[in-house]
């Protein structure tokens, strides 16, 4: 089944734009209401969610790794108000599509292997949305926009009922300036008393969201957010020592991390190299070194690739600066950034080492 998944799509794959039209124009003949859970400019996730669909199921023989992702996937899908019909939909359509541009190479062999993939991957993440007593979505108030540069803001949002979240989690929010985009967000800080979260964006190239965010937000937004996902945490009686690996604004759940740990006398011993291309990069240094005078377990590296300015930093990259220290064993290691950072930082420690059942990252949610 895999194999035929994996070789067909390689065929249908270049001809992705043409196959989404064909997918989106038949799910909303099946399905007129999907139509209000995407983007009222629909081009905009042209080619996602079909890429997507066709990268998980890929995955069907990789159970240890697909299973935790569809859990959190079916979760945070609650947030749509999707329905079985709406998967059911999805599927035909996506077959369809593949029928159209396979021609003759959908075989019913072909049909059965996708039937099946996309079946398992469905039944996966409905039965893990059925199974999750929490709400789907919350509404919370924009209490505070505070930019810390020009492409950087710090926002403190007021949720309208408490979010059963853990520090190092992260959540898909909506902005009323971008309805119907979501996006992946993690607090910086470890649930308060108050409830309220704080969120560090930064604006980037492409995104519609982040430069909405930092740009446009206003005290008194109402922004929507999903269901709480991940599974980065520190496990504070295991005698491991860790090591937590942060590029730019992926330190906002290893920063509520830290902030957890904050609240016990005796901690495992905290490692936290902070990275960037430049100083401008480490936002959050002043911070994390005032935590660091007052908590003995926690040691601050900075990491700059290029340029000055900040003494006592290490150059190059995090990935290159961590395993610069050797392998790390006997630790657990919690890796957060942008999907090349992560990908990068976590090569070169298998390299260097460091098994992978000691390190840990939250792989970016699919469109």
């Amino acid at each position: 089944m895999v194999r035929l998944i994996s070789e067909t799509w390689a065929q249908a794959e270049a001809y992705l734009p043409e196959m989404s039209q064909t997918f989106y124009g038949l799910l909303f003949t099946l399905a007129p209401d999907t139509r209000e859970l995407f983007p009222i400019n629909v081009e905009v996730r042209r080619g996602k969610l079909m890429r997507a669909i066709a990268h998980v199921v890929q995955m069907v023989d990789r159970p240890d790794d697909l299973v935790p992702f569809l859990n959190q996937l079916g979760r945070d899908y609650r947030k749509y108000a999707v329905e079985t019909r709406h998967y059911e939909a999805v599927g035909t359509a996506m077959l369809a599509a593949l029928r159209e541009r396979l021609g003759s190479s959908w075989t019913p062999e072909v049909e059965r292997a996708w039937a099946e993939g996309y079946t398992i991957v469905a039944r996966s993440m409905q039965q893990a949305a059925a199974a999750d007593p929490s709400p789907a979505r919350l509404t919370a108030t924009v209490a505070e926009h505070r930019r810390l540069s020009w492409d950087l803001a710090l926002l403190r949002v007021e949720p309208d009922a408490p979010v059963a979240y853990r520090a190092g989690q992260y959540m898909s929010v909506e902005v009323p300036q971008r309805p119907r985009l979501w996006r992946y967000l993690s607090p910086a800080n470890a649930p308060r008393q108050d409830g309220s979260l704080e969120f560090h964006v930064r604006a980037v190239d492409g995104g519609w969201v982040s430069r909405a965010i930092v740009s446009h937000s206003q005290r008194g937004d109402v922004w929507r957010l999903g269901p709480p996902l991940g599974r980065l945490s520190v496990d504070r009686e295991s005698g491991r020592d860790v090591v937590m690996v942060a590029g730019g604004t992926g330190l906002a759940p290893l920063r509520a991390l830290v902030d957890d740990l904050a609240r016990w006398g005796k901690n495992p011993k905290v490692h936290l190299f902070f990275g960037g291309r430049t100083r401008d990069d480490l936002y959050d240094m002043d911070e994390l070194r005032g935590l660091a005078a007052v908590n003995p377990w926690l040691n601050v590296i900075p990491v700059i690739e290029s340029g000055g300015g900040l003494a006592g930093a290490e150059h190059g990259t995090l990935a290159e600066a961590v395993t610069r220290r050797g392998a790390w064993p006997k630790h657990d290691v919690l890796v957060s950034g942008s999907p090349h950072m992560i990908k990068a930082t976590v090569s070169r420690m298998l390299v260097a080492g460091t098994a992978l059942d000691q390190i840990a990252y939250d792989p970016f949610t699919l469109d």
